[in-house]
């Protein structure tokens, strides 16, 4: 009778074992979905590419320190490219099948504005990456941003010209979203800054060759200055015809060319030119007594250390947005979405890498012209201008 008795208890120590697994992993909290949908590869990718490995970074960071609100963070993640549709078919899948508590990303203007209708009427948070200021202007109730805008970037532009002198622009814009945004807040500030447009020239999709715009911009009647409205492959391109043409005038790119791939790929063309970053493209150089020193500093080592690589705005853009999502969980001590999208607009005075953030039901941005710096290329890197 004991032999049998013993038998039948060995028999059912793995069902006994494994129904014990079973209930602790009932039991066990789940994840925080964050989804995400960027430009990875393609055109794009020196936005997206260092956004994911940020994300990353840091998902893997706050989960080996305990998660949020006793749950991990799961990051899922998705290659739009720099594809509208893309970006259409993933965030319905983020939205729909994958059931994300919250959505950051979109690593450019084109794809964050294909997809704010889509989140809207699902009423989920969003924090996009996006530059245009016509991501959260007008205002959209699920919709934020963590960069500075292209109005932003222009007004300062403006300013540094101004300091310098400078009053006869030539603008040069491409045909995507930011672009246009760019340009059209360059002719719209100008008046009201002093300022004036003696040439306007755009270029197309693909373009590889600027020469006949930048020909009209050099030979424009009393031209001082010119102010690029791009970022990718078009910054080095226009950099490098700029160049080639013996422009002797001011040279500006907007923050679209904040990063260091833009000084590689101009080959030596970048060197002058000027425009307004976040500090953390150049946080080493950082007074000790500026707030944003301890922040982007920590950034940089992280994220160097991690990938060996250089750091980037765009990476920056990410981390903020992740910690500014992060932290609104934490306040509203759940995923309850209208919870957390309530205390993303009460975001106040977030010390991140972009700048310092203060939001408000008016304003899902949260930064000024004051959250720039001014830097300019000077012997192949970033120098802070004071």
């Amino acid at each position: 009778m004991t032999t049998l008795f013993a038998k039948n208890i060995k028999r059912l120590i793995p069902v006994i074992a494994a129904l014990g697994m079973t209930a602790g992993v009932a039991g066990a909290a789940e994840p925080i979905k964050i989804g995400t949908f960027l430009a990875v590869t393609g055109p794009a990718s020196f936005l997206g590419d260092p956004e994911l490995k940020t994300l990353q970074l840091y998902v893997d960071k706050i989960n080996s320190d305990g998660g949020v609100l006793g749950r991990k963070l799961e990051l899922v993640h998705y290659d739009a490219q720099h594809k509208a549709k893309s970006a259409i078919t993933f965030v319905k899948r983020l939205i729909n099948q994958d059931k994300v508590d919250i959505i950051i990303g979109g690593s450019t203007t084109g794809t964050t504005m294909a997809v704010i209708k889509l989140v809207e009427r699902a009423e989920i948070p969003f924090i996009s990456f996006g530059g245009a200021g016509v991501i959260t202007d007008p205002l959209k109730k699920w919709v934020f941003k963590t960069p500075h805008t292209d109005k932003l970037a222009v007004q300062k532009i403006y300013s540094d010209m101004k300091k310098r002198g400078l009053t006869k622009v030539g603008v040069i814009s491409g045909a995507g979203g930011f672009d246009k945004s760019c340009r059209k807040n360059a002719q719209t500030l100008a008046g009201t800054m002093g300022m004036t447009i003696v040439a306007d020239e755009s270029y197309g999709k693909g373009d590889t060759d600027v020469t006949p715009q930048l020909t009209k911009i050099k030979n424009a009647k009393g031209i001082q200055a010119m102010l690029f409205c791009g970022f990718g492959a078009s910054s080095s391109i226009v950099a490098k015809n700029f160049k080639q043409l013996g422009m002797k005038i001011a040279h500006y790119h907007s923050h679209g060319s904040a990063s260091a791939k833009f000084i590689k790929g101009s080959d030596g063309a970048a060197e002058g030119v000027r425009l307004p970053a976040a500090a953390l493209l150049v946080a080493e150089q950082l007074d000790d007594s500026n707030p944003q020193k301890a922040a982007t500093m920590a950034y940089r080592k992280a994220y160097m250390a991690k990938y060996n690589e250089p750091i980037s705005t765009f990476g920056g853009h990410a981390y903020d947005g992740l910690m500014i999502a992060v932290n609104a969980i934490k306040r509203a001590g759940s995923t309850d979405k209208a919870k957390v999208r309530d205390e993303i607009e009460k975001t106040s005075n977030f010390i991140g890498v972009d700048g310092i953030f203060t939001m408000s039901a008016t304003d899902h941005l949260g930064l000024d012209e004051k959250s720039f710096v001014m830097v300019e290329v000077k012997n192949g890197t970033w120098k802070l201008l004071k």
